[in-house]
């Protein structure tokens, strides 16, 4: 069960997005209670299934006598975490903290990313896709990737 596709959305006036119904039945099925766990970066919020997240966070607090830029990485994306839950209708509410960091008023654009999903002001996705990634092609195949595109 992966993440994948996008999904123009709009926000209510309370800050509520429907999530697309693929990607709320994957949250349901992962997840108790569609609880999941959506956090800060990139200027997008990005959303795990809890099991996921939870890794991450063991991961991470592995981690001994960290970088002064590790640090900072953990005050944005950890500190940025909140735990979100999918109601009945399949919307999540986005708090006023998030909305603000990924610039969020009116429209959000949910890209799906295989095992985690974005949430995006579909301007500045449009920006950071809106590039040459001829060079990606190259960084796939040092990984053993093939792109058959």
């Amino acid at each position: 069960m992966l993440f994948r596709g996008r999904s123009i959305r709009s926000l209510d006036d309370k800050g509520r997005i429907m999530m697309p119904p693929e990607f709320r039945d994957i949250v349901v099925a992962r997840c108790a209670e569609g609880k999941f766990m959506c956090t800060t970066y990139d200027s997008c919020l990005v959303g795990f299934p809890l099991p996921d997240w939870e890794e991450f966070e063991y991961k991470i607090s592995r981690i001994k006598n960290s970088s002064r830029k590790l640090r900072d990485f953990r005050r944005l994306v950890i500190g940025g975490a909140e735990e979100l839950t999918v109601d009945k209708q399949g919307r999540v509410r986005l708090s006023q903290a998030h909305r603000d960091y990924a610039g969020l008023d009116g429209e959000a654009e949910i890209v799906g990313q295989l095992e985690k999903f974005e949430i995006w002001n579909p301007k500045r996705l449009a920006g950071a896709t809106d590039q040459d990634f001829s060079d990606v092609a190259e960084e796939l195949a040092a990984s053993g990737i093939d792109v058959p595109l």
